[in-house]
């Protein structure tokens, strides 16, 4: 997890204030949830949406959610679970969508398996968002020019990429920072080697539904 000025930074960035209304797209830990439960405060509530494609995984992330919802004060915290790309249907509309080191994994067989796309997931985004929502992206960066090419083995993707398919459901591009970038990243290796690992390039898009 990034240190609490980089938090503020990152929270800023995606326009997360009090009685926002977030989804927190496979939220892992659920860290970002808990963030998020604080910042948006008692008029605003956050989805943890842990896709059915993972759902199943041995740690049990729809149970630790559901468990992180019932903590003291995360009432406005509700955990859900559904197919990747029914996302519009199994939440309301919402002003945010979060999705950190998961975009990639729309490229992988893994989600794929149940027949979901990127194309599919970020048209639902699209859907599941009010007029003037925003859609955040945090991913690892791959080598420029390399699309998906290198996703399933190093989970890693071209940020134009991300940017190109984003736009075809209908997003525009509002803003992007380098306030996650390494210069030293060759691109080269698998996010989860430890010479590489919690400390990877990444990118980090917003954008807009008209």
């Amino acid at each position: 997890m990034y240190d609490q000025a980089k938090q503020a930074e990152l929270i800023r960035f995606a326009t997360v204030t009090a009685g926002t209304t977030v989804i927190d797209v496979y939220p892992g830990n659920g860290d970002w949830t808990r963030i998020f439960s604080d910042v948006v405060g008692p008029e605003g509530r956050v989805y943890s949406f842990v896709p059915g494609e993972v759902a199943h995984f041995k740690n049990d992330p729809v149970g630790l959610m559901r468990t992180l919802a019932q903590e003291l004060g995360r009432e406005n915290v509700n955990a859900v679970s559904a197919d990747v790309a029914a996302i519009a249907e199994a939440i309301p509309a919402a002003d945010v969508v979060w999705m950190h080191l998961f975009y990639h994994d729309l490229h992988t067989p893994l989600i794929q398996a149940k027949g979901a796309t990127a194309a599919a997931f970020n048209r639902a985004v699209f859907a599941s968002l009010n007029s003037g929502g925003r859609y955040i992206i945090v991913d690892h960066a791959a080598a420029s020019g390399s699309g998906t090419t290198d996703t399933p083995a190093l989970h890693r993707i071209d940020p134009a990429s991300v940017a190109e398919e984003v736009r075809a459901a209908g997003f525009v591009l509002d803003a992007q920072s380098d306030m996650l970038a390494k210069a030293d990243d060759t691109h080269a290796i698998k996010v989860f080697d430890p010479a590489i690992k919690g400390v990877t390039d990444r990118f980090v898009y917003r954008f807009v539904k008209p």
